[in-house]
């Protein structure tokens, strides 16, 4: 069974950083490339950084800078450390998990969510 465990959420004041964490289990972690997605209320879910396998990483411009996502293969977990926070960072952070396979089909989890609070 597939479970991906997010922590490390929190109330923080602007300016402030947080590492969230997520733990993995259930699958193959290595083969897999480990995203982070944020949602506000009222917008859309967005990528905010990526992982890959080998250990590449991709950040949205919004983040570039301030966040950094890490993994560890042996642990099954991924990171998201995030700096200099500011209000608009407030959303439900979501980890996900991506594998694909064939040109038409992979394989995708989420955890269930940890939530971010910047404010003073």
């Amino acid at each position: 069974q597939v479970h991906l465990v997010e922590s490390g959420g929190g109330l923080v004041r602007p300016g402030g950083s947080l590492r969230l964490s997520c733990a993995a289990s259930g699958f193959t972690f290595s083969v897999y490339t480990m995203n982070w997605y944020r949602q506000a209320p009222g917008k859309e879910r967005e990528l905010v950084a990526i992982i890959t396998s080998t250990g590449s990483t991709g950040y949205a411009d919004s983040v570039k800078g301030r966040y950094t996502i890490s993994r560890d293969n042996a642990k099954n977990t991924v990171w998201l450390q995030m700096n200099s926070l500011k209000p608009e960072d407030t959303a439900v952070y979501y980890c996900n998990a991506k594998y694909i396979y064939s040109s038409s089909s992979s394989f995708v989890y989420w955890g269930q969510g940890t939530q971010v609070t910047v404010s003073s």
